[in-house]
């Protein structure tokens, strides 16, 4: 018989389910990597803290604004810009999103805010 999957780190149902790599929240959406559940590491909560510009605590789905203009070597990201469903990670940026216009992008949290509901 296999290992029981843990609880959402976010809500902290025990219905969650695995969808390839990740585990899923079917209560309130949140998606992580098996991987670190077992480790204990950014889905769980203990490890890293990610904080925005304000020093808001991130959380992976929340969605922020960018602060100032970025340069990138296919264009800018204007001030103001909101990425919806942001997902934190542990590289040489913090933050994987999909910015509206452009795509696919890295960013720093130093460079964005949290917005609120």
């Amino acid at each position: 018989m296999s290992e029981p999957l843990p609880p959402c780190p976010k809500c902290g149902s025990v219905y969650t389910y695995e969808d390839g790599p990740l585990l899923i929240c079917p209560e309130c959406a949140h998606e992580w990597s098996a991987d670190d559940a077992a480790s204990g590491g950014a889905g769980g909560g203990a490890g890293k803290v990610w904080k925005d510009a304000n020093g808001n605590i991130l959380q992976d789905g929340d969605t922020v604004t960018v602060i100032k203009d970025l340069k990138f070597k296919g264009g800018v990201v204007k001030v103001g810009t909101k990425v919806k469903n942001i997902r934190l990670v542990d590289a040489d940026h913090d933050i994987d999103c999909k910015v509206p216009g452009i795509g696919q992008m890295g960013l720093k949290t130093e460079f964005v805010k949290k917005i609120t509901d």
